[in-house]
């Protein structure tokens, strides 16, 4: 909806509600009033009542927007958890880890520290350092921002297409 329109919607919210409250208050603490006139009373009120109506039907709306909005945005997060996830595997296939390499390349990948991978994985840090610098050479990356970048520019591409891996020196 447009902003001029919720912004008009406002301003007569605002009104209505000023009127009723200082018909209420001008009753309440007695204040003297020049009466008005029935006809442009009842008027008034219909009015004040129905630009009410009118923001609570403009909220009711908006809010049901917000609410889709809301479940679209969290279905495109679960497409991209879930794409990420495929290209996960993709690339670990293709760099033909194992499947030790492949658990500590993803916990490497949500930030893990190796403390924290070899207290998960049960082993010494001395074997998830190995690790870690087996899935850099076969991925062929010098460390962890630099794999992490290479599935950030795959997510990044226009055209879904996955990027070639980096041969290796050593690669045969």
């Amino acid at each position: 909806m447009q902003r001029g329109a919720i912004v008009a919607v406002f301003v007569v919210q605002a009104l209505c509600a000023f009127f009723f409250v200082s018909d209420i208050l001008s009753s309440l603490l007695g204040l003297r009033s020049t009466p008005l006139a029935w006809e442009l009373r009842e008027l008034l009120e219909i009015g004040a009542a129905l630009g009410l109506l009118l923001g609570l039907v403009l909220g009711a709306l908006v809010l049901r927007r917000s609410f889709r909005d809301r479940a679209r945005a969290e279905a495109r997060l679960r497409r991209a958890s879930g794409a990420f996830m495929d290209l996960l595997g993709e690339r670990f296939d293709e760099w033909g880890l194992t499947p030790a390499e492949r658990d500590v390349a993803l916990f490497s990948i949500k930030g893990m520290s190796t403390a924290e991978i070899a207290a998960l994985r049960g082993t010494s840090e001395g074997t998830i350092k190995a690790q870690t610098n087996a899935i850099y050479r076969k991925a062929g990356v010098t460390g962890r921002p630099q794999l992490l970048s290479l599935f950030i520019e795959d997510l990044m591409r226009d055209d879904g297409a996955v990027r070639q891996a980096a041969k290796a020196p050593d690669a045969a």
